[in-house]
């Protein structure tokens, strides 16, 4: 798996021979090696199979399906049922270096206060998101008066999984307001094209990326690549 620069602040997502969707990919890019962390909302543990097995690291799922755990128990990954809302609580403090979220964040009941037990029982949280502000969500509100109904965004509304839908402005928002800092954080278009997002200039990836990962750092851990 690699990211090809194609120039200072943008990329194209590579081919990955682990058939990690591009968001999992990118978020794969941004994992130290050896680290100690928690996938939550792991599905069949695709992407915490990789990092367990290509970059060594101690690594757990959380998930909230049956068939997503025995899909990851499967594959011999550590991984137990749970719920976000509920079961990160269960976690000692800096339990890990570092908690994913991918796609998840969306579907819990309370966004704010599961980003606060993941930057509680880590100093490191990487979030990634489907962007309802992107343009062609905005489109279809606008012309079909319904819900966005995109290529990303696919699903009717009676059948997503989004209970909190928001964009990268709400959820860089959301850091702010919780006193957060940010470090490498990306817009994806068209499943391969990868822009870095800039704190304080994220509306060109909030029209354009059809995705985002962030990487959500307490402020003391604050750091650039």
């Amino acid at each position: 798996m690699s990211l090809l620069l194609g120039a200072r602040d943008r990329f194209i997502l590579g081919d990955n021979r682990f058939g990690l969707r591009p968001d999992l990919a990118l978020v794969a890019s941004m994992i130290e090696p050896e680290s100690r962390l928690l996938d939550v909302g792991c599905g069949d543990g695709a992407l915490l199979d990789y990092l367990v097995r290509e970059l060594s690291c101690d690594g757990r799922g959380v998930e909230i399906s049956q068939a997503g755990v025995n899909a990851c128990v499967a594959r011999g990954l550590p991984a137990v049922q749970g719920d976000a809302d509920r079961h990160l609580a269960d976690y000692p403090d800096d339990s890990f270096d570092c908690v994913i979220l991918s796609q998840t964040l969306q579907a819990v009941s309370k966004p704010r206060e599961v980003l606060r037990q993941m930057m509680r029982i880590a100093d490191t949280a990487i979030v990634s998101i489907l962007n309802y502000g992107h343009i062609s969500a905005r489109v279809s509100l606008v012309t079909r008066g319904r819900m966005p109904h995109t290529r990303i965004l696919s699903e009717p509304w009676f059948e997503s999984s989004a209970i909190r839908p928001c964009t990268v402005r709400d959820f860089m928002d959301l850091v702010r307001i919780e006193k957060l800092a940010t470090g490498t954080c990306y817009g994806i278009a068209k499943k391969r094209e990868v822009t870095v997002i800039r704190p304080g200039f994220e509306g060109q990836a909030n029209l354009f990326a059809e995705q985002a990962v962030f990487e959500v750092l307490r402020p003391r851990k604050r750091r650039s690549r």
